[in-house]
């Protein structure tokens, strides 16, 4: 059993689909066809992501496109009023089960705690949330005058250190302020 702290979030259960315990799952991996594959087992995780050490194990047996995301039934979830019960509930797999990340990649559950500094290296602040909204993530940097918000984008984002725990960023003019 893997633990909670060996384990990164693949997806999130968005709603229950029909009678038979099939859920929606708003996919968040970018490996869904070995994650998702039938036989594969996933962990559930609360609303908030984490695993908890009695993290319930889930078993795919069946997978397909809907929409925006995946249709999937689990052998533990059997029927709708289950399926109910996982509702906002993200899935989690161990990271050694996934592709290494590559340079400059990052889980988005890593991000928190990081430091944010400059591309001069001047310190901005610390990530203190992630939040998802429709145009991509955003930062939620703590900084000694309030917090800022800094969209997670590949204009603004110049680096990501796993190792040192650093976001390096260069902001437009403005966004800071």
């Amino acid at each position: 059993m893997a633990t909670p702290e060996d384990l990164v979030i693949i997806g999130r259960v968005r709603r229950p689909h029909g009678v038979r315990g099939e859920v929606l799952i708003e996919v968040l991996t970018d490996e869904p066809d070995a994650v998702y594959a039938s036989g594969r087992r996933v962990f559930g995780g609360t609303v908030d992501g984490d695993a908890g050490e009695d993290a319930e194990v889930l078993t795919v047996i069946e997978t397909r496109p809907f929409k925006d995301g995946l249709l999937v039934r689990f052998h533990e979830i059997g029927d709708r009023t289950e399926a109910e019960r996982w509702n906002g509930r993200f899935l989690l797999i161990p990271e050694s089960e996934l592709s290494p990340l590559q340079d400059g990649e990052v889980y988005q559950h890593e991000l928190k705690g990081m430091t944010v500094e400059l591309s001069s290296g001047e310190v901005v602040g610390t990530v203190t949330d992630v939040f998802e909204v429709p145009q991509g993530l955003l930062l939620d940097v703590a900084r000694e005058r309030g917090s800022v918000l800094v969209p997670f984008s590949g204009e603004i984002i110049r680096a990501v250190d796993r190792v040192r725990r650093v976001v390096r960023i260069h902001p437009p003019e403005g966004l800071l302020e």
